[in-house]
C-alpha cells in the first residue's frame, strides 16, 4: 500500500482550511524559520488530550521557530497520510492516519515514508529532534537532526500496557541523545548515570492562570453541591489509588470528593460509585481555575505502586497558586520539596488523609503558609523554564555548527 502526504487539510466538516501541507513552508508554521532552528517533536501524547508539560513548552519553543508534534497515528481503514490541522500556540500538529490492517513492520516503514515525504517538503533549517516516547525512533532512528533531545517526563516503561521493547528503544535514545532533560528529580536520579548531559527540570507553573482562581465562578455542575468539597483534577488512570478514594469517601459521607479528568486504560466501572463521590469527566486547561475555585481542599489520591515510582505531578504547583492546600499520598517527588516544607500534607492511610483535610478545612491558609507558597511560586515559571532548557539547546547547537554537523 502506497504512502501519501495529503495536499490538504480537513475541518471536521470536510472543507479545506487554510495553511495545509501543500504551503506548510510558507504559512503559519514557517513564518519564523529564520528565526531559531526548527524542532520537530515525537510524542505519544495527544496535543489536545490534557494540557501539561509538552503544550507548555513547545508553545513557548514556537515563539521564534518552527514546532511540529508528531503524534502516534490514528487507525482508520483507507490509505495511509497525514493530517497537518490548524496550528494551535504556533504548534503543528501531525497526525498520521494509518489502516489497522499493517503488521508491525509496515507500521513503521509507513510511518518512515510519510515522515520522510513531510520533511522533504518542509526542508528543516538545523532543526532539532525532541523525544517523549523512544518508540518512535522505531520510524525516525535514519534522521540525523543537528540535536537531538529526549525530554523524560514519565517513566514510561512501567505504565500499564508499556510495549515490551520499550526499554531497549530508550537506550538507543540514551545513545543518541545530545541532551536528557528529566520531568522531576525521581528521574533524574534514575537517569543521571545513564547519559552525560542530564539536566533536571521539574513541573512548573502558569501562575497568573491559577493565581485567579477564586474570581471564577462556580462550574454549573457543581453550584449546587454542598461542603466541604474535597477536589481532583487529572488523568484517571492506573496511578490512582481508587480504594484510598472509596475508603475517603466512606469516612466522609457527607464530604464530597469530586474528581475531575479523562478516564484511561482502567475499567470506567471499576471507579467506586457513592453519592459524595463525582465524576464530572475531562475538562479544558482554561476551565481548571473554576473548579479550583469550588474546592475547599485540593487532593492527590496517588497509589505507591510501579506507574508513581518516579511521577512529579504538575499539579502540585497549580493548586499551591490556586490557593488550596493539599493533601497527598506519599509520592516521592511531593514528598520533597512540598511536604518537606510543611506546604503539601503527605498522608500515609486513609485515616491521616481524612485527618489532614480537617486540618486544612480548620486551619484556611495562614500566614506562614502563604509566605511559603509565595517564595516557592516565586522561583519558577514555564518561561523561565523553557528559557533555561533553550539555552542548553543553544550551546548544542553551537557545538553541532561548529563541528560541521548541521545542515
Amino acid at each position: 500500500m502506497g504512502a501519501t502526504v495529503v495536499q490538504k487539510q480537513l475541518n471536521h466538516r470536510g472543507d479545506e482550511m487554510p495553511g495545509s501541507a501543500e504551503t506548510a513552508g510558507t504559512g503559519r508554521v514557517g513564518e519564523v524559520r529564520n528565526q531559531a532552528s526548527d524542532l520537530l517533536c515525537f510524542s505519544h501524547l495527544r496535543w489536545d488530550f490534557v494540557y501539561q508539560r509538552p503544550q507548555h513548552l513547545l508553545s513557548r519553543a514556537a515563539a521564534d521557530r518552527r514546532v511540529l508534534y508528531f503524534e502516534e497515528p490514528v487507525f482508520r481503514l483507507g490509505e495511509p497520510w497525514l493530517e497537518l490541522p490548524e496550528p494551535v500556540n504556533g504548534v503543528q500538529r501531525v497526525i498520521p492516519h494509518l489502516s489497522p490492517d499493517l503488521g508491525t513492520a509496515a507500521h513503521s516503514s509507513t510511518l518512515r515514508h510519510l515522515l520522510d515525504g513531510l520533511l522533504e517538503r518542509l526542508k528543516l533549517h538545523n532543526w532539532v529532534a525532541w523525544y517523549y516516547t523512544p518508540m518512535a525512533l522505531a520510524f525516525s532512528s535514519h534522521l540525523r537532526p543537528a540535536v537531538t533531545v529526549y525530554d523524560c517526563m514519565d517513566e514510561l516503561s512501567l505504565f500499564k500496557g508499556a510495549p515490551p521493547e520499550l526499554q531497549q528503544f530508550e537506550q538507543q535514545l540514551l545513545r543518541r541523545a545530545d541532551l536528557v532533560f528529566t520531568g522531576g528529580p525521581s528521574l533524574y536520579s534514575a537517569k543521571r548515570g545513564l547519559h552525560k548531559n542530564v539536566h533536571l527540570f521539574p513541573s512548573s507553573i502558569e501562575q497568573d492562570h491559577f493565581s485567579g482562581a477564586a474570581l471564577h465562578p462556580e462550574p454549573a455542575e457543581i453550584r449546587q453541591l454542598p461542603h466541604p468539597r474535597i477536589g481532583f483534577y487529572g488523568v484517571i488512570d492506573e496511578r490512582m489509588d481508587l480504594q484510598l478514594v472509596e475508603q475517603l469517601a466512606d469516612l466522609r459521607p457527607d464530604w464530597q470528593f469530586v474528581l475531575l479528568g479523562p478516564i484511561v486504560k482502567i475499567d470506567p466501572a471499576s471507579r467506586p460509585q457513592r453519592p459524595n463521590l463525582h465524576w464530572p469527566g475531562r475538562r479544558e486547561y482554561g476551565e481548571l481555575p473554576a473548579w479550583l475555585a469550588a474546592f475547599d481542599v485540593a487532593m492527590m489520591p496517588f497509589a505507591l505502586n510501579d506507574s508513581t515510582r518516579f511521577i512529579s505531578p504538575t499539579k502540585t504547583l497549580e493548586y499551591l497558586a490556586a490557593g488550596k492546600r493539599v493533601v497527598s499520598t506519599p509520592i516521592q517527588d511531593v514528598r520533597e520539596p512540598y511536604g518537606h516544607l510543611g506546604i503539601v500534607g503527605i498522608a500515609r492511610s486513609a485515616e491521616e488523609f481524612i485527618r489532614l483535610c480537617d486540618e486544612a478545612l480548620a486551619e484556611g491558609t495562614p500566614a506562614a503558609w502563604q509566605l511559603k507558597v509565595r517564595e516557592l511560586l516565586a522561583a519558577t515559571s514555564w518561561d523561565r523554564t523553557w528559557d533555561l532548557m533553550d539555552s542548553c539547546l543553544s550551546s548544542c547547537l553551537q557545538r553541532s555548527v561548529t563541528s560541521g554537523v548541521a545542515d
